[in-house]
């Protein structure tokens, strides 16, 4: 069987809206354990079972395989460093092993490979400061190291959830309209885009034939404080949330990390951050749309 891209991890939020927007091109997997009513017909993911890519890829033998998936729970990776690294490394080295040498390689990463405050481009060197982004950092060596493979890291990605509770735009509506207690992290600034916005680009970066490190930027970083704020506002939502410092976090928290890079072209271009996009009330309308479709 062919198809065109493959695409890993598509209940993360740049997954989901991958795979959302791209359903002619793009045969999305979720994870096991998500069962969301939006998700239940995609094939699931079954990384765990080290037989299932060898057989997988006998089945498919596609153009792309566009690579979303990991544990990105910074308190759980800290807490089970193992399971992360079996999650978020050694996942990623097994569908090295099976990978057809014709199939390009897409490993979307994280800015979590960064840790201190700064502005970092591709020539940066990493400092990750949690286990999340040092299994992150591993991956992406891993991936460096196959040719004709691309590696693409990310900020903040804003948009729905498949179970319209998780990633930040989800989360907080969800605690908001549920009455339930918020508590933001007042000294985060990161790249924050639009998740539909960002999935555009790396379809865009897939098909291209860019190899090696890219960094997906936005027009300005924004706080986490900016960004209830602004979310709040076009949600009509108006309340009042706890604030504290990174430094209070139990886990090792981020604090300002930007994204910058050192290419240029179109596929460099800055991507409009949330606060400085247009789309966020279309944005909006659609997540409201999805959420009907999304609960368990």
């Amino acid at each position: 069987m062919s198809t065109s891209t493959l695409l890993f991890g598509a209940t993360s939020i740049l997954g989901f809206n991958i795979a959302r927007l791209f359903p002619e091109t793009v045969l999305p997997f979720a994870s096991p354990g998500n069962r969301a009513t939006s998700v239940r017909h995609w094939p699931a993911l079954k990384l765990a079972d080290p037989l299932w890519t060898s057989t997988l890829f006998k089945s498919y033998q596609p153009d792309i395989l566009l690579y979303c998936h990991a544990v990105c729970d910074v308190p759980k990776c800290e807490a089970a460093p193992d399971w992360a690294r079996e999650i978020n490394v050694e996942h990623v080295r097994r569908v090295l092993a099976a990978l057809p040498p014709r199939t390009r390689l897409v490993y979307v990463s994280s800015d979590h490979v960064f840790g201190g405050d700064g502005v970092y481009d591709e020539a940066s060197s990493p400092c990750p400061i949690s286990i999340y982004g040092r299994t992150r950092l591993d991956a992406e060596e891993l991936v460096l190291a196959r040719s004709d493979s691309l590696v693409i890291r990310i900020g903040l990605p804003i948009g729905p959830s498949p179970n319209g509770r998780t990633g930040h735009w989800d989360w907080l509506r969800y605690r908001i309209q549920h009455n339930l207690p918020v508590t933001i992290v007042q000294d985060e600034y990161r790249s924050v885009v639009w998740a539909n916005d960002l999935a555009r680009r790396v379809m865009q970066l897939a098909e291209s034939t860019e190899t090696g490190l890219r960094h997906m930027t936005a027009t300005r970083a924004a706080s986490r404080v900016e960004l209830a704020n602004y979310l709040l506002s076009i949600m009509g939502e108006t309340t009042e949330y706890a604030r504290e410092s990174r430094h209070q976090r139990v886990a090792p928290h981020l604090g300002r990390v930007e994204l910058a890079t050192t290419y240029r072209g179109e596929l460099s271009r800055p991507l409009p951050g949330v606060l400085d996009a247009t789309s966020g009330r279309w944005q909006l309308g659609l997540d409201r749309r999805l959420s009907r479709i999304t609960t368990q």
